[in-house]
């Protein structure tokens, strides 16, 4: 599997993402799909503090015994949470950050992190505050390298300006194309790096599309109504042969150069096997990317300008 840079740092990332939050509870589930992953030519693991309150983080650090060396290990942090009542509220300041890491590196059972993340952000945050936390923490040794998961433009426009982020993670698929207004190439430019989540948007990108957009696309998903789905599920399957349309899903992001990962997530390792094929490795044509561009939508971004 191809190993992408992430910004200008010294991590390099395999360019499928294995994204942890759909794992479950059961540690021998998690260390069964994670195994199979690393087996597999994945090195990076995504995961967040919020995730099932600190639960996911933990299942990870078990899974990971012995293993972490091999794994590049990303978590995020910025949502104050209580996990006897279920509740959080968004706290981006420097104290609740080093908070934060202390309490990740403890349950991920690892003395460092490779790549720790913001965990959304606001306009109205203290952003140098913020951007000093990390700093701090990478100048600590406790991270190597730091960034934002952010759909907001005003957002990551304010940390490509006033900090070293070394990557940005975005919702971005065949379905969800707004990062390419203006995001992409920005962030290149400045040598950071995407990862891009929901590549497979909810599944309605993946093999089993039709009932995905039933069970999940009723009202419809972004611009498209539930009719226009179904009729563009087709479409894109007939494009996607001989591969299959999770794969196209896949290669689709991972063409601009901006992207270092895609980040999917798996509750099996039938789901994981699904998506981690040779054929990812081998680029789209200019001609069949073109023709997916024109088959979707260019959505904009309405707010966060």
């Amino acid at each position: 599997m191809k190993i992408n840079q992430l910004g200008k740092s010294s991590i390099y990332l395999s360019e499928l993402t294995l994204g942890c939050m759909s794992l479950g509870t059961d540690v021998q589930t998690a260390k069964y799909i994670i195994d199979h992953a690393l087996d597999n030519g994945i090195n990076h693991l995504d995961t967040a503090d919020l995730y099932d309150f600190g639960e996911n983080e933990r299942i990870i650090g078990e899974a990971l015994k012995q293993k972490r060396e091999r794994v590049i290990l990303t978590t995020k942090v910025g949502n104050h949470f209580d996990k006897s009542n279920k509740t959080w509220f968004w706290d981006p300041s420097k104290k609740h950050i080093q908070n934060g890491v202390k309490e990740s590196l403890q349950r991920l059972q690892t003395d460092y992190i490779d790549f720790y993340m913001l965990h959304g952000g606001t306009i109205e945050d203290p952003i140098e505050e913020t951007i000093e936390a990390f700093e701090e923490l990478k100048q600590e040794g406790l991270i190597r390298a730091y960034g934002l998961s952010s759909i907001r433009p005003n957002v990551i426009r304010e940390y490509v300006k006033k900090s070293s982020i070394d990557g940005v993670m975005m919702q971005y698929s065949l379905l969800d194309r707004r990062p390419e207004e203006e995001m992409l190439d920005l962030l290149h430019k400045n040598q950071i790096s995407v990862l891009a989540r929901g590549p497979l948007a909810k599944g309605i990108l993946s093999n089993n599309g039709n009932n995905q957009i039933n069970k999940k696309a009723k009202d419809g998903f972004l611009g498209y109504s539930y009719e226009e789905l179904h009729q563009l599920y087709g479409k894109l399957t007939s494009l996607a042969e001989p591969i299959k349309l999770n794969e196209l899903a896949l290669l689709y992001v991972l063409q601009h150069p901006a992207v270092a990962s895609a980040v999917f997530g798996a509750s099996s390792v039938n789901q994981l096997k699904e998506s981690i094929t040779n054929n990812v490795t081998i680029p789209l044509s200019d001609q069949l990317y073109q023709q997916l561009k024109t088959l979707t939508k260019a959505l904009t971004y309405e707010a966060h300008r």
